[in-house]
């Protein structure tokens, strides 16, 4: 079944971007946010980040800019310890309420609660617990711990969108182009075998835990 993705109210689709790290969004939903800013003309998106270092945080303002053009864009960037977040597990919540009691996006987009890296599964646990009205797409990053699960929900993605995705995050984050796990051949094999799942050619894929039907 397909189900459009629209807003709930009368103006443009909100987004709620949230990312433990500097390039988690756009590994994980860079294409869908392509996509989206594409085809929702006055797309308004919140872009959270919780660390980063000055180099990496100026890396992600730029790729912000780059994967959601002409977008109503707001950056917010926070310097949390990097690998520490269960740690500062208050601090975390608290900036969440924080965005919770300023903004309702029609979408989230953020970290799945089982991942595996403790950044990631920090904020993706804490979701839930800020935000219990709106539709929550937990996105999932490839990585060397082996921890992709089974999605069950598809954002399919054209050629065109998978291909400008791989190329900005080149462009984008010239800091982790050295690391193995890094590149094209990484980034469109998981959107082919994304694809693959929801009878298209590219695709990235989230997991809703809850969707109501109105």
């Amino acid at each position: 079944m397909t189900l459009p993705l629209s807003p709930s109210g009368a103006g443009p689709l909100s987004v709620l971007a949230l990312g433990a790290h500097p390039d988690d969004i756009e590994i994980a939903a860079g294409g869908t946010l392509l996509s989206l800013a594409e085809r929702k003309p006055g797309l308004c998106v919140r872009y959270v980040l919780f660390t980063g270092t000055p180099e990496r945080q100026q890396e992600a303002r730029a790729a912000a800019s780059a994967f959601m053009p002409g977008a109503d864009l707001e950056v917010e960037l926070y310097d949390l310890p990097d690998g520490r977040l269960p740690a500062v597990y208050g601090q975390v919540k608290e900036l969440l309420e924080g965005i919770a009691a300023s903004f309702r996006p029609d979408v989230i987009l953020a970290p799945f609660p089982g991942d595996a890296h403790q950044d990631h599964r920090t904020v993706g646990e804490l979701v839930p617990t800020a935000f219990r009205d709106q539709l929550c797409l937990a996105y999932e990053i490839p990585k060397w711990d082996g921890d992709m699960g089974r999605p069950n929900t598809y954002f399919p993605l054209t050629d065109k969108i998978a291909r400008q995705k791989v190329e900005l995050l080149g462009k984008c984050y010239p800091s982790q182009r050295d690391r193995d796990w890094w590149g094209e051949e990484t980034f469109l094999a998981l959107a082919r075998l994304r694809g693959m799942e929801c009878r298209a050619h590219y695709a990235e894929a989230f997991t809703c835990s809850k969707l109501v039907i109105s």
